[in-house]
């Protein structure tokens, strides 16, 4: 017998799959704050070969989104509990072999599927509750636009992590910098037998195969940090506000490469 499934639970026709195949395809809002932080808490989140970006290496992203998702052909728009999900992600910026890359250190998502999606490409994926305000051209909704406000929040196991409200000022060129590289991830996988290490012990690179975007926002954020203890966002301190931005958003994801493996120590 053959089973079939990009991901488990691998059947005879595959529809089981938690996940389908790539690509991944991605409508979304961002909500983006960015701050320094000590850069020592940076360093120590990056394992090797990566080293703190040669340029601002205490610079963070503490990113909100809204997302539709589907694969090819679009059939999850249709049934929206397997397209619409939320996440919130830390983002830091690193250096491999003299190129500057983003890596995502902390993710909550609130879909099972969304988890799944992130141990294959890297991210750190834990469940969690978000929130943040949608605009909306009617009613009491925040317009996209100057004076614009927007909240965000994010809490897992029953502690909120962060909170942020966001002030649109004027239109941007950019959504920020620290989310603007190429992202170099790990993929791990511990062995199945006691003592053996990492079955999976990979250094990736990947990015969008195709990106389009509205117009970004720029403006300032007021943002929190809370202790929890099962979580370490707050470890990323914040030390100086940067800039808040807003931008709708569309990505495909089609796959990343491989960079190097058995390298990073991990345990």
């Amino acid at each position: 017998m053959t089973l079939r499934g990009f991901f488990p639970p691998k059947t005879a026709t595959g529809n089981s799959s938690l996940i389908p195949s790539p690509p991944w395809r991605y409508s979304g809002d961002l909500l983006t704050v960015e701050y320094r932080t000590d850069p020592d808490r940076v360093r120590e989140l990056l394992p090797e070969p990566l080293e703190p970006a040669g340029e601002d290496p205490g610079a963070v992203a503490l990113i909100w989104a809204d997302w539709q998702s589907c694969s090819t052909g679009g059939a999850e728009l249709l049934d929206p509990v397997r397209a619409q999900y939320k996440e919130a992600f830390a983002v830091v910026r690193c250096s491999y072999r003299g190129r500057t890359y983003s890596r995502c250190v902390y993710i909550w998502v609130d879909k099972d599927f969304a988890v799944a999606r992130g141990l294959h490409q890297g991210y750190p994926k834990k469940l969690g509750s978000i929130h943040q305000t949608r605009p909306h051209p009617f009613g009491p909704a925040p317009r996209i636009g100057a004076g614009a406000r927007f909240g965000a929040t994010l809490a897992a196991a029953d502690r909120r992590l962060a909170q942020a409200v966001v002030t649109l000022r004027e239109p941007s060129q950019t959504n920020g910098f620290v989310n603007g590289h190429p992202m170099a991830h790990h993929r791990w996988l511990p062995s199945v037998e006691r003592g053996r290490g990492m079955a999976v012990d990979e250094l990736i690179e990947s990015g969008a195969a195709s990106f389009e975007a509205g117009q970004a926002w720029r403006g300032e954020a007021e943002l929190e940090l809370f202790d929890a203890p099962t979580e370490e966002l707050a470890r990323l301190e914040i030390r100086e506000p940067i800039a808040a931005y807003y931008r709708q958003v569309g990505v495909v994801w089609d796959g990343g490469r491989l960079l190097e493996s058995g390298t990073s120590g991990a345990e």
